[in-house]
């Protein structure tokens, strides 16, 4: 069996009413005839959009393909017991130039029973933003059920909401059962379980494709909503640290880490048996490995086999990314 190597993936596009074209502009995403991208699936094994290999000897084959192949040297051997052919987590880039709906997310224990799927824990890392905006996520303190749902009725919801300034460099972590919505005006990452359920809850009472409002989930929503949580929470700010990863977000789904680099930097995955997934936010670096280079630039999303245990990350003068992993010893 042949070696596997960094595997790059064609992007899938999805048109948005929401969307714009930040993604093509600044991300290098080609948007052909799609009037407005609001989403740019990087990686993805979601059924009827599986992604799709751009490099090396494996291009044309998609990443369910690939697991049934290599099964554990792809995902790492837990994963794969827990997960098997399914790829554990999607990655997106995101435009929000309208407000996204207000939703949901069932947590898995629900997804399961209601859905026969994983549950979805989320979180986002903000690219751009304009100056006025926001992230709505959770509730202001003190709100009951009984207060959302005379709000839903008398459509004062959004008086409920908290409400987050969204600065480039942002961080915020979204679990299942957590009320939130993107605000417009943001371009952003978001890294979550491998699912596509959401209830939404309000749309601002925008008009899709004809006079149709689009569909609204009240009922499935009120159980998954997780009404102790409040305001209580901030966004994850960290200062960079030149040359040293930092972590944002560490979860039973995934770890999360930001790293900022002007020099060589050695990776050792022995630590984990998980595949590891370099997202490109700034700059260009190349991956190193047995003799071997991969050129990665702004705005392109690297998928690092778990049999490949270590690498070095080369600048072409200084680089920014996010490093995604599941962390297989503690929460498989």
């Amino acid at each position: 069996m042949s070696e596997l190597y960094p595997l790059k993936f064609e992007p899938i596009l999805k048109d948005k009413v929401w969307g714009g074209q930040a993604l093509s502009e600044l991300y290098n995403k080609k948007a052909g005839k799609l009037p407005n991208i609001g989403e740019s699936w990087e990686i993805s094994g979601v059924q009827e959009n599986q992604s799709v290999v751009t490099n090396g000897f494996l291009a044309g084959n998609n990443l369910e393909e690939l697991i049934e192949v290599y099964m554990g040297d792809i995902t790492g051997d837990k994963i794969y017991e827990k997960y098997g052919n399914e790829f554990p987590l999607l990655i997106k880039f995101i435009e929000a130039k309208e407000d996204l709906s207000v939703q949901v997310h069932p947590g898995d224990e629900m997804a399961k029973e209601r859905h026969n799927a994983y549950g979805k824990t989320e979180m986002w890392y903000i690219l751009e933003s304009e100056r006025d905006a926001k992230i709505y996520t959770g509730f202001r303190e003190g709100v009951t059920k009984a207060m959302y749902e005379e709000a839903v009725i008398n459509g004062s919801l959004f008086g409920l909401l908290n409400t987050e300034k969204a600065e480039k460099g942002d961080t915020f972590f979204t679990p299942a059962g957590r009320i939130h919505a993107i605000g417009a005006g943001t371009t952003l990452v978001e890294i979550q379980q491998t699912s596509d359920i959401t209830y939404r809850i309000s749309d601002w009472n925008r008009e899709s494709k004809g006079p149709a409002k689009r569909e609204l989930h009240l009922d499935l929503a009120l159980d998954a909503i997780d009404f102790s949580e409040t305001s209580k929470r901030k966004k994850i700010r960290k200062e960079p640290v030149p040359n040293t990863s930092q972590n944002l977000v560490n979860c039973e789904y995934f770890n999360t880490n930001f790293l900022k680099f002007n020099e060589k930097i050695s990776k050792e995955y022995y630590f984990n048996d998980s595949f590891v997934i370099f997202i490109c936010l700034d700059g260009e670096f190349s991956i190193l490995w047995d003799d071997q280079t991969e050129r990665v630039t702004r705005g392109e999303t690297v998928l690092i086999p778990a049999m490949i245990k270590e690498i070095v990350l080369e600048p072409a003068g200084e680089a920014q990314l996010l490093e995604v992993f599941i962390n297989s010893e503690s929460s498989i």
